[in-house]
């Protein structure tokens, strides 16, 4: 039984006082073990797969190094336990070869834990898994949503993919120099709203009432940073009323985002309705340090040719499509790959 004990009011405030300074300084020294902790284990992970890739590198027989690996395994399970299983060996085996370099691992252990390391070394393409280390620093991301952010091809369908593999790289590293980050790598296409369980015909106003239902969800979808402002968001421009379907402020960019709701394909007319709205923000709501406003159109097919002739590429109006049911994976994958290489060709045309 837990005594508690009655004190003065002036003795009550000094000993909460004591008594939060003390809890303080005990969870940062469980956070410190925890940190040494990972520290510790991460490079020994990456040393014992470094030690065992030299070995079957020098005899360059798979049917060996499949041999050393069980033996390993079943003579250490007996000396330390069941945490050193083959899987577990090869995980170790595997971060050795993506990060070969000491320094960088070194690195690694401080932003990393080794859950998020292991999910980190099964990204085959360097880009990508560069793209996922910043965001994951970035917006610290847990296990989960690491990996549902890679089961949901997060990279695949940001802009950032779709540009030359130089430009995706020194974005990347101004990301991991600053911390900052641009609108093309939070901007997604096509945004996946599967969740809102919408039929196949359905309103403008049907949809947008079911992202209000599921807010939570469609905020996650468009990333942590965006904060939700208002719905049909009155403005008056010469005595007449418009309105913004959804507003949004995200936090990163300081910047406020419109997002206007279409059901059917993109029209050309879309762009000079966004540009008021966001000329009208500029003018009349953008706070001092705020970024411009940036528009994104959700619509049901993009029409990359209009796209390209309005130069919405080069301005702050983002076009995407939305998926509310949702293809097979596999499908989806290679729709996604199908259009990284056709905007990459664009890229390529255009500096030809």
């Amino acid at each position: 039984m837990i005594k508690k004990y009655v004190l003065a009011h002036s003795a009550d405030i000094q000993f909460n006082r004591i008594f939060g300074d003390v809890k303080t300084l005990i969870e940062q020294a469980k956070t410190d073990v925890a940190i040494t902790v990972n520290a510790t284990m991460s490079m020994l992970y990456w040393q014992v797969g470094k030690r065992i890739n030299e070995d079957v590198l020098k005899n360059k027989r798979a049917q060996y190094g499949k041999q050393i690996v069980a033996a390993l395994s079943e003579n250490l399970i007996q000396e330390y336990g069941t945490g050193w299983s083959e899987k577990q060996l090869r995980h170790c085996i595997r971060f050795a070869e993506v990060f070969p370099e000491k320094e960088i691992v070194s690195t690694l252990w401080r932003q990393f834990s080794w859950s998020h390391i292991k999910e980190l070394i099964y990204i085959e393409d360097t880009l990508k898994r560069s793209f996922y280390m910043e965001m994951c620093k970035i917006e610290k991301w847990s296990v989960r949503t690491f990996r549902e952010r890679v089961n949901s091809m997060l990279y695949e369908r940001t802009a950032i993919s779709k540009q030359p593999e130089e430009v995706i790289r020194k974005e990347l590293e101004l990301v991991g120099e600053t911390g900052k980050i641009t609108p093309d790598l939070v901007f997604k296409d096509p945004y996946f709203l599967d969740f809102l369980g919408l039929k196949d015909t359905y309103s403008e106003k049907e949809l947008e009432s079911a992202i209000i239902a599921e807010l939570q969800r469609f905020i996650s979808e468009l990333g942590i940073d965006f904060a939700f402002l208002a719905r049909q968001k009155r403005i008056i421009i010469d005595h007449k009323d418009y309105y913004i379907d959804l507003l949004f402020y995200h936090r990163k960019l300081k910047a406020l985002i419109v997002i206007d709701l279409k059901i059917g394909e993109f029209e050309a007319a879309y762009k000079g309705q966004m540009e008021l709205y966001l000329n009208y923000l500029n003018k009349y709501e953008r706070e001092e340090g705020e970024n411009s406003p940036i528009g994104l159109i959700l619509c049901g097919g993009k029409n990359p040719e209009h796209i390209e002739l309005l130069h919405l590429q080069e301005s702050n109006i983002k076009v995407s499509d939305y998926l509310t049911i949702l293809p097979k994976k596999e499908i989806l994958l290679d729709r996604l790959h199908r259009a990284i290489e056709i905007a990459k060709s664009r890229f390529s045309d255009n500096e030809n």
